[in-house]
């Protein structure tokens, strides 16, 4: 089962994946570092100290990994993954709190302004229900990496458990920041 870790850049993802990785021993996909080790990209945007990724490349070697792994826990974290998995777990920060999570990783201001107002209008969200058949939302502002492991568990348990009852708490649309968008 391969399951999508996104959302915006300083949410979380890769910490609460190298968390799963220790405690579930779950394979988890870092698309991102794939990516750049791989040459998985078409050019590098220098302005925005990125690189723009060949999706079809990154399919293709998607494949490659998880053939005959389909029964697994594979975890794709990754900005990108709902562009990839049919399962996905965003995670969301309140803006502000995300600001200064950017700006401690030297992001230039544009590229904090840019993520921010991703965060503030449901970007990765709004792509999720286009690309994805199931979509969850945690809001991880106020939890530690562990509480919010958890969290992506309890998730990944009731996709497992083949439950019928909806899993409320995770609902996506219920995290609202759009009163923050200047």
């Amino acid at each position: 089962m391969l399951i999508g870790l996104t959302g915006t850049p300083g949410t979380g993802k890769t910490s609460v994946g190298k968390f799963l990785e220790r405690k579930r021993h779950w394979k988890v996909i870092h698309l991102n570092d794939l990516i750049k080790e791989e040459h998985l990209y078409t050019e590098i945007d220098e302005e925005r100290d990125a690189v723009i990724a060949d999706m079809q490349l990154i399919r293709k070697r998607l494949d490659e990994i998880i053939i005959g792994r389909e029964n697994e826990v594979i975890i794709l974290e990754s900005h990108l993954a709902h562009y990839i998995a049919d399962i996905v777990i965003i995670l969301r920060v309140y803006p502000p709190i995300l600001k200064m999570r950017l700006k401690a990783r030297g992001y230039p201001e544009e590229k904090v302004r840019e993520n921010i107002e991703a965060e503030a209008l449901d970007v990765i969200l709004v792509e999720a229900f286009e690309w994805c058949k199931k979509v969850f939302e945690i809001d991880t502002t106020e939890k530690s990496i562990e509480e919010t492991g958890q969290d992506v568990e309890k998730i990944i348990d009731y996709l497992l458990s083949d439950n019928e009852e909806e899993l409320s708490e995770y609902e996506p649309g219920s995290i609202d920041w759009i009163d923050l968008v200047p």
